[in-house]
Protein backbone atom coordinates (compact mmCIF):
# COMPACT_ATOMS: atom_id res chain seq x y z
CA UNK A 1 0.00 0.00 0.00
CA UNK A 2 1.21 3.55 -0.89
CA UNK A 3 0.24 6.94 0.93
CA UNK A 4 1.69 9.62 -0.89
CA UNK A 5 5.31 8.44 -1.71
CA UNK A 6 5.35 6.10 0.98
CA UNK A 7 5.71 2.67 0.21
CA UNK A 8 4.26 0.44 3.23
CA UNK A 9 4.56 -3.62 3.71
CA UNK A 10 1.24 -4.11 3.97
CA UNK A 11 -2.06 -2.68 4.64
CA UNK A 12 -2.02 -3.66 8.76
CA UNK A 13 -2.09 -0.31 10.76
CA UNK A 14 -1.77 0.03 14.33
CA UNK A 15 -4.42 2.31 15.95
CA UNK A 16 -3.65 5.57 17.37
CA UNK A 17 -4.77 4.64 21.35
CA UNK A 18 -4.86 7.97 23.46
CA UNK A 19 -2.37 6.34 26.37
CA UNK A 20 -1.06 3.45 24.62
CA UNK A 21 0.31 4.25 21.63
CA UNK A 22 3.78 5.55 22.54
CA UNK A 23 7.03 5.13 20.75
CA UNK A 24 7.62 2.06 23.26
CA UNK A 25 4.20 0.66 21.22
CA UNK A 26 4.61 1.62 17.69
CA UNK A 27 8.32 0.47 17.63
CA UNK A 28 6.69 -3.34 19.05
CA UNK A 29 4.20 -3.08 16.52
CA UNK A 30 5.74 -2.67 13.38
CA UNK A 31 8.57 -5.11 13.82
CA UNK A 32 5.74 -7.80 14.35
CA UNK A 33 4.33 -6.67 11.17
CA UNK A 34 1.96 -3.45 11.31
CA UNK A 35 2.78 -1.19 8.13
CA UNK A 36 2.18 1.54 10.16
CA UNK A 37 1.85 2.77 13.54
CA UNK A 38 -0.21 6.18 14.03
CA UNK A 39 0.61 7.76 17.28
CA UNK A 40 -1.59 8.76 20.03
CA UNK A 41 -3.55 11.90 19.07
CA UNK A 42 -2.10 15.34 20.17
CA UNK A 43 -4.06 18.36 20.56
CA UNK A 44 -4.17 21.01 17.92
CA UNK A 45 -3.89 23.94 20.99
CA UNK A 46 -0.49 25.57 20.91
CA UNK A 47 -0.85 25.95 24.64
CA UNK A 48 -0.59 22.76 25.23
CA UNK A 49 2.63 21.34 23.06
CA UNK A 50 5.32 22.17 25.65
CA UNK A 51 3.71 19.93 28.41
CA UNK A 52 5.33 16.77 29.13
CA UNK A 53 2.20 14.93 28.03
CA UNK A 54 2.73 16.25 24.63
CA UNK A 55 6.38 16.10 24.67
CA UNK A 56 6.53 12.54 25.24
CA UNK A 57 3.58 11.71 22.95
CA UNK A 58 5.78 13.36 19.78
CA UNK A 59 8.95 11.44 20.72
CA UNK A 60 9.67 9.43 17.93
CA UNK A 61 13.45 8.61 18.08
CA UNK A 62 14.53 5.66 16.77
CA UNK A 63 11.68 4.88 15.17
CA UNK A 64 11.45 3.31 11.90
CA UNK A 65 9.37 5.62 9.05
CA UNK A 66 7.31 6.65 8.01
CA UNK A 67 6.20 9.04 10.73
CA UNK A 68 1.75 9.64 11.48
CA UNK A 69 1.15 11.50 14.04
CA UNK A 70 -3.00 12.53 14.88
CA UNK A 71 -3.83 15.75 15.68
CA UNK A 72 -7.20 16.70 17.15
CA UNK A 73 -9.30 19.49 16.95
CA UNK A 74 -12.29 22.01 15.82
CA UNK A 75 -11.04 25.19 14.68
CA UNK A 76 -9.54 24.92 10.70
CA UNK A 77 -6.65 27.27 11.28
CA UNK A 78 -5.67 25.64 14.51
CA UNK A 79 -5.41 22.14 12.57
CA UNK A 80 -3.57 23.42 10.05
CA UNK A 81 -1.03 24.95 12.31
CA UNK A 82 -0.78 22.05 14.22
CA UNK A 83 0.17 20.00 11.18
CA UNK A 84 2.62 22.15 10.18
CA UNK A 85 3.91 22.31 13.60
CA UNK A 86 4.37 18.27 13.39
CA UNK A 87 5.49 18.14 9.75
CA UNK A 88 8.44 20.61 11.22
CA UNK A 89 8.97 17.93 13.89
CA UNK A 90 9.59 15.52 11.17
CA UNK A 91 5.81 13.84 10.87
CA UNK A 92 6.02 12.45 7.75
CA UNK A 93 2.07 11.76 7.49
CA UNK A 94 -0.63 14.07 9.29
CA UNK A 95 -3.61 12.11 10.66
CA UNK A 96 -6.56 13.92 11.82
CA UNK A 97 -9.14 12.84 14.68
CA UNK A 98 -12.57 12.84 13.64
CA UNK A 99 -13.36 9.44 15.69
CA UNK A 100 -12.71 9.85 19.26
CA UNK A 101 -15.67 9.45 21.38
CA UNK A 102 -14.38 10.87 25.07
CA UNK A 103 -16.41 12.98 26.34
CA UNK A 104 -13.54 15.62 27.04
CA UNK A 105 -12.87 15.60 23.20
CA UNK A 106 -16.28 15.25 22.00
CA UNK A 107 -17.28 18.30 24.57
CA UNK A 108 -14.93 20.87 22.49
CA UNK A 109 -16.58 19.84 18.95
CA UNK A 110 -13.69 17.47 18.30
CA UNK A 111 -12.94 13.84 17.70
CA UNK A 112 -16.18 12.34 16.40
CA UNK A 113 -18.68 15.35 17.92
CA UNK A 114 -17.21 16.56 13.81
CA UNK A 115 -19.19 14.16 12.41
CA UNK A 116 -22.43 16.70 13.26
CA UNK A 117 -21.01 18.95 11.11
CA UNK A 118 -19.88 18.33 7.79
CA UNK A 119 -19.39 22.25 6.60
CA UNK A 120 -16.93 22.19 9.31
CA UNK A 121 -15.63 18.89 8.20
CA UNK A 122 -14.57 20.09 5.04
CA UNK A 123 -12.95 23.35 6.31
CA UNK A 124 -10.28 21.40 8.57
CA UNK A 125 -9.43 19.41 5.57
CA UNK A 126 -8.94 22.02 3.15
CA UNK A 127 -7.29 23.81 5.73
CA UNK A 128 -5.00 20.86 6.87
CA UNK A 129 -4.43 19.70 3.35
CA UNK A 130 -3.69 23.12 1.93
CA UNK A 131 -1.12 23.55 5.03
CA UNK A 132 1.47 20.97 4.51
CA UNK A 133 3.40 18.96 1.39
CA UNK A 134 3.41 15.24 3.61
CA UNK A 135 0.03 13.17 2.54
CA UNK A 136 -2.92 13.81 5.25
CA UNK A 137 -5.00 11.06 6.71
CA UNK A 138 -8.52 10.75 8.14
CA UNK A 139 -9.94 9.08 10.98
CA UNK A 140 -13.56 8.72 11.67
CA UNK A 141 -17.04 6.62 12.84
CA UNK A 142 -19.60 5.50 10.86
CA UNK A 143 -21.72 8.46 12.10
CA UNK A 144 -22.87 10.45 15.40
CA UNK A 145 -25.59 8.22 16.04
CA UNK A 146 -27.61 4.83 14.72
CA UNK A 147 -30.09 7.16 13.49
CA UNK A 148 -27.85 9.15 11.18
CA UNK A 149 -24.59 7.41 9.63
CA UNK A 150 -23.29 9.34 7.24
CA UNK A 151 -19.37 8.10 7.11
CA UNK A 152 -20.20 8.39 3.37
CA UNK A 153 -20.71 11.98 2.70
CA UNK A 154 -17.92 11.94 4.80
CA UNK A 155 -15.75 9.97 2.82
CA UNK A 156 -16.45 12.18 -0.22
CA UNK A 157 -15.95 15.31 1.68
CA UNK A 158 -12.32 13.79 2.57
CA UNK A 159 -11.73 12.98 -0.97
CA UNK A 160 -13.01 16.09 -2.25
CA UNK A 161 -10.49 18.09 0.30
CA UNK A 162 -7.41 16.03 -0.78
CA UNK A 163 -7.21 13.41 2.01
CA UNK A 164 -5.11 10.29 0.50
CA UNK A 165 -6.25 7.56 3.34
CA UNK A 166 -9.41 6.97 5.15
CA UNK A 167 -10.07 4.80 8.25
CA UNK A 168 -13.26 4.18 9.65
CA UNK A 169 -14.60 2.63 12.71
CA UNK A 170 -17.41 0.40 12.34
CA UNK A 171 -19.36 2.50 15.52
CA UNK A 172 -20.80 5.78 15.88
CA UNK A 173 -20.23 8.79 18.21
CA UNK A 174 -22.90 7.30 20.41
CA UNK A 175 -22.27 4.14 20.89
CA UNK A 176 -18.49 4.38 21.87
CA UNK A 177 -17.38 0.85 22.16
CA UNK A 178 -20.75 -0.32 23.09
CA UNK A 179 -22.22 -3.73 21.19
CA UNK A 180 -20.44 -5.14 18.07
CA UNK A 181 -19.10 -2.93 14.99
CA UNK A 182 -20.93 -2.98 11.92
CA UNK A 183 -19.25 -3.35 8.77
CA UNK A 184 -22.04 -2.30 6.39
CA UNK A 185 -21.08 1.50 6.60
CA UNK A 186 -17.78 0.63 5.89
CA UNK A 187 -18.48 -1.21 3.01
CA UNK A 188 -20.55 1.87 1.86
CA UNK A 189 -17.52 4.19 1.93
CA UNK A 190 -15.28 1.95 0.35
CA UNK A 191 -17.92 2.26 -2.65
CA UNK A 192 -18.61 5.27 -2.12
CA UNK A 193 -14.52 6.76 -2.60
CA UNK A 194 -11.81 5.91 -4.36
CA UNK A 195 -8.77 6.12 -1.94
CA UNK A 196 -7.75 4.09 0.35
CA UNK A 197 -10.69 2.59 3.21
CA UNK A 198 -9.51 0.53 6.51
CA UNK A 199 -11.99 -1.03 8.51
CA UNK A 200 -11.40 -1.12 12.25
CA UNK A 201 -13.42 -2.21 15.05
CA UNK A 202 -13.98 -5.69 16.93
CA UNK A 203 -10.84 -7.14 15.03
CA UNK A 204 -9.43 -9.20 16.58
CA UNK A 205 -8.00 -12.95 15.13
CA UNK A 206 -6.82 -13.22 11.83
CA UNK A 207 -9.90 -14.90 10.78
CA UNK A 208 -11.95 -12.08 12.32
CA UNK A 209 -9.54 -9.64 9.49
CA UNK A 210 -9.78 -11.56 6.31
CA UNK A 211 -13.95 -11.59 7.59
CA UNK A 212 -13.78 -7.88 7.81
CA UNK A 213 -11.78 -7.75 4.55
CA UNK A 214 -14.34 -10.41 2.51
CA UNK A 215 -17.24 -8.32 3.90
CA UNK A 216 -15.90 -4.45 3.38
CA UNK A 217 -13.78 -4.85 0.61
CA UNK A 218 -11.75 -2.85 2.48
CA UNK A 219 -8.24 -1.68 1.27
CA UNK A 220 -6.40 -3.02 4.94
CA UNK A 221 -7.74 -3.37 8.24
CA UNK A 222 -6.90 -1.19 11.61
CA UNK A 223 -5.74 -2.84 15.04
CA UNK A 224 -6.62 -1.71 18.18
CA UNK A 225 -7.60 -3.17 21.42
CA UNK A 226 -6.46 -6.36 20.44
CA UNK A 227 -3.40 -5.68 19.77
CA UNK A 228 -2.94 -4.39 23.76
CA UNK A 229 -0.38 -7.43 25.23
CA UNK A 230 -0.52 -9.16 21.97
CA UNK A 231 1.61 -7.10 19.69
CA UNK A 232 2.62 -10.25 17.06
CA UNK A 233 -1.28 -9.68 16.56
CA UNK A 234 -0.17 -8.21 13.69
CA UNK A 235 2.31 -11.41 12.50
CA UNK A 236 -0.75 -13.28 13.12
CA UNK A 237 -3.10 -11.46 10.68
CA UNK A 238 -0.27 -10.82 8.05
CA UNK A 239 0.55 -14.63 7.94
CA UNK A 240 -2.56 -15.73 7.56
CA UNK A 241 -3.46 -13.04 4.96
CA UNK A 242 -0.85 -14.95 2.94
CA UNK A 243 -0.66 -18.37 3.53
CA UNK A 244 -4.45 -19.22 4.76
CA UNK A 245 -3.54 -20.66 8.06
CA UNK A 246 -2.73 -19.23 11.52
CA UNK A 247 1.19 -18.75 12.10
CA UNK A 248 2.70 -20.81 15.51
CA UNK A 249 2.03 -18.86 18.76
CA UNK A 250 4.23 -17.08 20.51
CA UNK A 251 5.98 -19.39 23.00
CA UNK A 252 6.27 -18.51 27.10
CA UNK A 253 10.03 -17.17 26.17
CA UNK A 254 9.04 -14.94 23.08
CA UNK A 255 6.31 -13.39 25.32
CA UNK A 256 8.23 -13.04 28.09
CA UNK A 257 11.18 -11.26 25.94
CA UNK A 258 8.31 -8.95 24.29
CA UNK A 259 7.14 -7.21 27.49
CA UNK A 260 10.49 -7.12 28.58
CA UNK A 261 11.47 -5.02 26.07
CA UNK A 262 7.98 -3.50 26.16
CA UNK A 263 8.96 -2.16 29.53
CA UNK A 264 12.62 -1.68 29.14
CA UNK A 265 11.04 1.16 26.42
CA UNK A 266 8.54 2.59 28.72
CA UNK A 267 11.18 3.15 31.05
CA UNK A 268 13.29 4.58 28.57
CA UNK A 269 10.49 6.79 27.46
CA UNK A 270 8.87 7.95 30.73
CA UNK A 271 11.57 7.38 33.51
CA UNK A 272 11.22 4.51 35.61
CA UNK A 273 8.56 6.09 38.88
CA UNK A 274 6.61 7.09 35.58
CA UNK A 275 7.15 4.07 33.30
CA UNK A 276 6.51 1.68 35.89
CA UNK A 277 2.98 3.22 36.72
CA UNK A 278 2.07 3.07 32.94
CA UNK A 279 3.72 -0.73 32.77
CA UNK A 280 0.97 -2.05 34.94
CA UNK A 281 -1.52 -1.84 31.96
CA UNK A 282 0.36 -3.45 29.66
CA UNK A 283 1.76 -6.04 31.88
CA UNK A 284 -1.81 -6.84 32.92
CA UNK A 285 -3.02 -7.48 29.36
CA UNK A 286 0.14 -9.60 28.54
CA UNK A 287 -0.41 -12.12 30.81
CA UNK A 288 -4.35 -12.04 31.68
CA UNK A 289 -4.75 -15.10 30.55
CA UNK A 290 -1.83 -16.93 31.49
CA UNK A 291 -1.47 -18.97 34.35
CA UNK A 292 -0.26 -17.26 37.95
CA UNK A 293 -1.32 -13.78 35.77
CA UNK A 294 -2.89 -12.82 38.75
CA UNK A 295 -0.49 -12.63 40.86
CA UNK A 296 1.55 -10.91 39.04
CA UNK A 297 -0.41 -8.34 38.29
CA UNK A 298 -0.89 -7.73 41.92
CA UNK A 299 2.64 -7.66 42.56
CA UNK A 300 3.36 -4.96 40.08
CA UNK A 301 0.46 -3.13 41.12
CA UNK A 302 2.21 -2.83 44.64
CA UNK A 303 5.15 -0.99 43.61
CA UNK A 304 6.44 2.00 41.83
CA UNK A 305 9.91 0.68 41.17
CA UNK A 306 11.23 -0.30 37.76
CA UNK A 307 13.88 -2.82 39.01
CA UNK A 308 11.36 -4.46 41.19
CA UNK A 309 8.79 -4.78 38.29
CA UNK A 310 11.02 -6.10 35.93
CA UNK A 311 12.66 -8.55 38.36
CA UNK A 312 8.86 -9.82 39.29
CA UNK A 313 7.65 -10.29 35.49
CA UNK A 314 11.37 -12.07 34.33
CA UNK A 315 11.02 -14.40 37.32
CA UNK A 316 6.94 -15.25 36.64
CA UNK A 317 8.26 -16.13 32.75
CA UNK A 318 11.52 -18.42 34.24
CA UNK A 319 8.90 -20.37 36.32
CA UNK A 320 6.06 -20.35 34.01
CA UNK A 321 8.28 -22.09 31.49
CA UNK A 322 9.80 -24.14 34.20
CA UNK A 323 5.92 -25.87 35.15
CA UNK A 324 4.57 -25.91 31.66
CA UNK A 325 2.64 -27.88 30.96
CA UNK A 326 1.54 -28.41 34.54
CA UNK A 327 -1.89 -28.44 36.13
CA UNK A 328 -3.24 -25.72 37.01
CA UNK A 329 -3.16 -26.16 41.18
CA UNK A 330 0.66 -26.49 40.12
CA UNK A 331 0.94 -23.92 38.55
CA UNK A 332 -0.71 -21.52 41.16
CA UNK A 333 2.82 -21.91 43.20
CA UNK A 334 4.33 -19.28 40.70
CA UNK A 335 2.32 -16.71 41.62
CA UNK A 336 3.00 -17.95 45.75
CA UNK A 337 6.50 -17.66 45.02
CA UNK A 338 6.49 -14.16 43.71
CA UNK A 339 4.55 -13.23 46.48
CA UNK A 340 6.51 -14.22 48.95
Amino acid sequence: MNIGTHVLRNAIFAAPMAGVSDRAFRRLARRFGAGLAVSEMVSARPEVRATRKSRLRLEHRGENGPISVQIAGADPALMADAARYNVDLGADIIDINMGCPAKKVCNVLAGSALLEDEARVGRILDAVVRAVNVPVTLKIRTGPHPGRRNAARVARIAQAAGVQLLAVHGRTRACAFRGDAEYDTIAEVKRSVSIPVIANGDIRSPEDAKRVLDRTRADGVMIGRAAQGRPWVFREIAYFLAHGRRCPTPSDREIGAVLTEHLEGLYALYGTEHGARIARKHIAWTVRDLPGGESLRRIVNGTESAVTQLAAVREYFAFLRASRPAAMSEVDVIGEKLAA
